[in-house]
Formats: structure tokens, sequence, C-alpha cells
């Protein structure tokens, strides 16, 4: 199903964040935080915000946007940079004005949150809570502002104050997953990979373990089952989001013990797989953006990415207040929605047999049709 062009923005790069001088309102610099969620975790002592007002002389501000993301902030070439890619193209759109809010740990969201919902000046017209991880803060902090209209994205907060949006993530992760499962039954090479000829493997590295990251492991086995049942899959978590040591680690084993192919949800610790990948020889699936294009220095192993629209997300969710339509209640998206999808890389995507995206499109296809169902839980891929 095809949707209105605007709500469906083209992620191209990020573009740098202008330092803050003089800022009122909302959190301020020493507020700190650090639990990723779908995003990768941080390094930094203190929680950064940065603020991009208008110019003055502009038309008045549509709407004031405060932005709480995952640990980990930005530069993630993945998940935070995705919402902030949304919460951009709202600002072209439809001239608001954002704070964004970085913080270095699980235990601060709540402060985040409950600052900007206090601040005065400005009066923030929404406030979105970027990550899975932010729920219970938000669970918190929603009743206590009734007023304050929230966003979060990748799960969900039953308050009349709180739009709530997820991701069939499992959809995605069944294409990259069926990708990945034909290619290592043949003899295929691309770029700096190559599959190995004695070896039908692939592997799958998460983050920190979650309902949430098992919808990714789950899809993506399924999907690799639907390609040739006799293809094992090694599963590996690292328990952070922001640890590429541990990714490289993690495929390191895997590659060595002859996966061809390995998919990672694991935000910044991914680059860790990737550098694995082009040390070794093979291949490496993004995820959340086109990683060939965020991470371009791996283009040559990256056969494609599962990309997950976080900024369809905070773009429609920025549209509805600034159209005086916010209301609570839970948004998802799938492959019907283009919430979630497969991106071929950059360097490699013309690489890849027809026929290999030929039978790939028929099971987007089958999804929408509700044809395959995709299962959310790895125990049942």
């Amino acid at each position: 199903m095809k949707l209105d062009r605007r709500r469906f923005i083209t992620g191209t790069g990020i573009a740098g964040i202008a330092g803050l001088a003089g800022c009122t309102g909302g959190p301020s610099s020493g507020d700190g935080g650090d639990g990723g969620d779908g995003g990768d975790g941080g390094d930094g002592d203190d929680s950064e915000m940065t603020d991009t007002p208008t110019e003055s002389g502009e038309a008045e501000v549509a709407a004031n946007i405060g932005m709480v993301y995952a640990t980990g902030g930005l530069g993630d070439g993945s998940f935070n940079d995705q919402a902030q890619q949304g919460v951009q193209q709202a600002q072209e759109d439809f001239g608001i004005e954002f704070q964004e809010s970085q913080p270095q740990e699980v235990a601060d969201f709540a402060n985040l949150q409950q600052q900007f919902a206090q601040s005065t000046d400005p009066d923030y017209d929404l406030v979105s809570c970027i990550g899975f991880l932010q729920a219970d803060a938000l669970s918190e902090n929603a009743p206590q502002y009734p007023d304050q209209n929230f966003q979060i994205v990748d799960s969900v907060v039953d308050e009349p104050n709180v739009a709530s949006y997820v991701f069939a993530e499992e959809e995605g992760s069944y294409l990259v997953g069926q990708l990945g499962g034909l290619l290592t039954t043949m003899s295929f090479s691309a770029g700096a990979g190559s599959t190995q000829s004695d070896s039908t493997n692939v592997g799958f590295v998460g983050g920190v373990e979650s309902g949430l990251i098992k919808k990714f492991e789950a899809g993506f086995t399924a999907g690799v089952k639907a390609a040739n049942d006799d293809v094992d899959v090694q599963t590996a978590y690292t328990g952070s989001f922001n640890d590429p040591a541990a990714g490289k680690e993690a495929a390191l084993s895997m590659y060595n013990s002859g996966a061809d192919v390995v998919y990672h949800a694991s935000g910044n610790t991914g680059t860790g797989v990737f550098q694995a990948a082009q040390e070794q020889g093979r291949f490496a699936i993004g995820v959340d953006r086109d990683q060939s294009v965020t991470k371009e220095s791996f283009q040559d192993v990256i056969l494609a990415s599962m990309v997950k629209r976080v900024d369809t997300a905070v773009y429609n969710a920025i549209e509805a207040q600034v159209n005086g339509n916010f209301s609570g209640g839970v948004t998802a998206l799938g492959l019907e929605q283009e919430g979630v999808g497969i991106v071929y890389g950059q360097q490699l995507g013309s690489e890849i047999p027809d026929d290999v995206k030929s039978e790939i499109d028929a099971s987007a296809q089958a999804i929408i049709d509700g044809e395959i169902d995709v299962p959310t839980d790895p125990n049942n891929a």
C-alpha cells in the first residue's frame, strides 16, 4: 500500500548538529542517561542537548518538540540518526523548532522527560521518547503531566496523552533472513566478500536481549529457514547497543564457525560486525537505515539493510501535533505501511542475483497478503 509521499522520508546523510548557546527550557547539559533501546549506548559523561531554532524574522513556530534519544545518542548511523532525520524533515516541512537530549543511562530517562514536560520557555507541544527502554519512565511521567503530549517509539504506553509507535521488525527481518539463507547455499562473491563452499551457515548478533530485539531474531531465523531449512543459524547477544568490540568478537566467532552472512540488530555494536566481515571476507546485513550509506566504509561487505522507518514515526507524530489532531493510542508500521523493509546495499545490491530478489519480493507480498505469518518469538521460528 502506497501512502502519501510526505509521510515516508528518504533517509540519506545526517547533518551535523549545531551547538546551542543560551538555550532556555528543557533538559540542561548536565542531565545524563544511558539505556539504549534499538539504538546504541553512549560513552559520554553528560547528556548532550542541542537546539535548532528557526531564524529570526521567520513565521511563528508551528510547534516546539523535545527529543529524548536512546542511549548512545546521535552518530550511530542507525536508530537515533533515523529518528533525527524525522524531526529534521518536520522542521523543514512545518517550521517547528526542536531540542535534543542524548541520555547516557536508563536511570536518567525519567528526569529528561520531566524537564521537557515542565519547561515553560519554551512550552513543548510534544516530547518524543525514542526507544523501548523509555517505557517504564514514561508510564510514570505521562499521568503526572496529563496536558503534555508524548510520543514513544518501539513500545506501548497506555495513556491518553501518549502516541505509541511500534514496528513489525520481524517482517523486514524475514526478508533479510531469506536473503542470507539463499546466498549461503550458493557460490557467491561480490565486493570484499564471498561465501564458503563447504558451509551453509548464517548468524544474528543482537544488542540488549529483550522482547523487541528477539522479534528481529525470530523474523530473521524464519526467513533463513524458508530459504533452506538445513541452514544453521548462530545467535549471540552482546548486552549493549554501543560496544563495537563485542560485536566484532561475536561476529568473528560466527564467521570462524562457518557463517557466510551475519545480520545485526545492535545499534553501534554492529560496527564491529562490519569490521569482522571485512577482516574475514564475508558478508553482513545492516539495520534501521541503509547502512551501506551511513557506514559507507563497509559497503563492500554490506549486502542489504533491514530499514525501520523511525523517521516516519517521528515525522507523523509531529505532523499530527502541528495539524491539531494528535491523539493517544497505538500505530503499527509493518511491510504494508512501508514501516519496515529491505534495502539492498549501494555497492553489492546490483550483484545479488535477480532470482534471489524475485523470491524475496514474492515473500514480501505474501506477508502483506497474510499468506505468510512471521513469528515474533525465536522459539517459534
